[in-house]
This record gives C-alpha cells, sequence and structure tokens, in this order.
C-alpha cells in the first residue's frame, strides 16, 4: 500500500512539474513536517547566473545533428538581461520574499555586474523571449514576481521554460532559448567554452552572476540521522548514508542536484549514472524531477533532501502544496 501511495504521488508530482503549474499560497495552518536542519553553510552558496545564447552557435538536437533555421532573438535576450541588472531589477529580486517571510528569498551578489543604460522597448520583431531557466527562480515565485514588471514597461512577452540546470541548458544548445538563468558554474563554463554564449556589449564576460541564496539540507523534523548534531554539511550527508535513511534526490542533472553529488562521501561513488547507486536504492531515490516536486515527495517519504532556501521557504508557507 506505500508502495503504490508513493507511486500515485511520484505521478502527480511529475505531471504538475511537466504542466508548468504555479504556486498559490495556501492555508498557513496547515504545518509541513520538512524542515530545514543544515542552512548558511559556505559550502552550500547556491549563485544564479544569466548568459546570453550566441546566435552563431553550433546548434544541435538531441541525435547530435546540426539544427538549422535556428532563429535568436538576441535584441530581446539583452533587454532583459540588462533590466534584471539594472538598479529596479535588482531591487525588485533583492526585496522578494519579505512580504510573506520577513527576509529575501534572494540576495544580490557582491560584485555583480550593473546595467544603467537604456532598456530598448519591444517591436514586433523582437517581441517574445525565450528564457530557459532552473525551476528554483520558478517553484519559487521569483519569475512571477518581476516579469510582469518588465514585460508591462517594455513591451515583451517572456515565455519561461523551466527545467534542471542541465535541462535548461540542453534547451539552449538545441536553439530553443534567447537566454539562460541557470546556478550550476561548471555546466556554465562548458556551456561557454563551446560557442553557445558571447559577451554583450557593455558587459566583461558571457557568465553573468548576479544573485544567490543558500542551498539548505532539510529532513523530517524527528531528524533521525542525527543532521543536526553533525560539525558539517558532509558528515550529514554521511550520517544519511550509514543510517540508510530515505534521500530523495533530483536526479535530473540541476544545479541542486550537482551540489548534492558534492557532498556525498566519495567512497560511496553515487554519481549522476543510476548505475551507481543502484545498490543504495532501498533508502536513495533518485526522481528526475523539478524541485517542488521533489520536496512533496520527500515529505510524503519522510526523508532528506537538498533544496534552495526560496523554494522551500515557499513550500512551508503552501503548506506543502505546490500547485
Amino acid at each position: 500500500m506505500k508502495t503504490r501511495f508513493y507511486l500515485a504521488a511520484l505521478a502527480a508530482c511529475l505531471l504538475l512539474t511537466s504542466c508548468g503549474v504555479r504556486i498559490q499560497r495556501t492555508n498557513e495552518s496547515s504545518p509541513v513536517n520538512t524542515v530545514v536542519l543544515k542552512e548558511e553553510d559556505p559550502s552550500m552558496v547556491n549563485i544564479y547566473t544569466l548568459l546570453a545564447v550566441n546566435p552563431d552557435a553550433p546548434f544541435a538536437d538531441a541525435s547530435g545533428n546540426a539544427a538549422s533555421g535556428v532563429a535568436v532573438n538576441t535584441a530581446g535576450a539583452r533587454a532583459l538581461i540588462c533590466w534584471l541588472l539594472s538598479p529596479e531589477g535588482m531591487a525588485l529580486a533583492a526585496q522578494y520574499g519579505q512580504a510573506d517571510f520577513g527576509d529575501s528569498l534572494f540576495r544580490p551578489l557582491d560584485g555583480a555586474p550593473a546595467y544603467t543604460g537604456e532598456i530598448a522597448p519591444a517591436t514586433e520583431e523582437t517581441r517574445t523571449i525565450r528564457m530557459s531557466t532552473t525551476t528554483s527562480v520558478n517553484d519559487s515565485g521569483l519569475l512571477g514576481s518581476l516579469l510582469p514588471v518588465f514585460e508591462e514597461k517594455y513591451g515583451y512577452t517572456v515565455e519561461v521554460h523551466s527545467a534542471g540546470t542541465g535541462k535548461a541548458i540542453a534547451a539552449a544548445r538545441y536553439g530553443n532559448a534567447d537566454l539562460i538563468l541557470v546556478h550550476a558554474r561548471s555546466q556554465e563554463e562548458v556551456f561557454v567554452e563551446a560557442g553557445f554564449s558571447y559577451v554583450l556589449p557593455g558587459f566583461q564576460r558571457e557568465r553573468l552572476s548576479f544573485l544567490y541564496n543558500y542551498f539548505v539540507l532539510c529532513g523530517p523534523a524527528g531528524d533521525p540521522a542525527g543532521v543536526r548534531d553533525c560539525a558539517s554539511v558532509p558528515e550529514a550527508f554521511a550520517a544519511i548514508a550509514d543510517g540508510e535513511y530515505p534521500f530523495l534526490s533530483r536526479g535530473d542533472l540541476s544545479g541542486t542536484h550537482t551540489m548534492e553529488l558534492s557532498l556525498w562521501p566519495e567512497e560511496l561513488g553515487i554519481t549522476a549514472q543510476a548505475e551507481s547507486f543502484a545498490q543504495y536504492t532501498s533508502w536513495y531515490t533518485s526522481a528526475n524531477a523539478g524541485m517542488g516536486a521533489c520536496l512533496v515527495m520527500a515529505e510524503e517519504l519522510g526523508g532528506y533532501i537538498l533544496t534552495d532556501k526560496a523554494t522551500f521557504l515557499t513550500f512551508q508557507a503552501n503548506g506543502g502544496i505546490m500547485g
């Protein structure tokens, strides 16, 4: 019965993720059992980066065949990136969450690139902008707060395609995005080195890192693995593995998944490859799903999970409902 219930919950959560359902605030009196156990750790800083897609990139389809007829809206991408890095965009991002949580869910990165010039309004040719991005900026509600301001002021329409960082970057490689907003430096650097991004006029580099928050290690309030008492985050991950306590992994090559893989004891050999954790499936679940859906699954399992704090606080405020 428990297995059937979990599979049903998994299917429902995957459906919500694939449909791009946005979060709605619900009854705050519905508490969740999942809580933050480790936070504000220097090893878990979560940095968000903007990259403009190079119109002359070597686009290819999923089979590796060269893609033809790819059109990149460079003017629209530049307008959105410049606005996000403008005093107005940065201020709105920094304020997001204060009304509901008493604290910002995203913080400006020290030394972030800034833009103070004019922003070109939309034309008929540049009106639609395709943004490929990670689920955390979508599930947390940040983009739902920022983009309407930009669209109303400058006349653009931003189409947001949300997935884990790996999939968000892949979409751009296929020619299906004008810009990306992601949070996995190693994958971003590969993207740049392969010629898929370029330096926008007025900036000094392809990777425009501008916001940050923290990954947090969450789990059941009872904390059977004793994560709270561990001296470090890697020690906490070792305790989860030693006791074989349920752990819910994104499993989708997202920025969160990339960070998680770096925190397991090296001797476990856990990587993104399914065979690497086949012997641990009694406690390690690879969901291949978005952050909101995974938080719901972790709550149902009574398991541990790594998440960005912004999405977790939204999940908690919604009483564990993501939809």
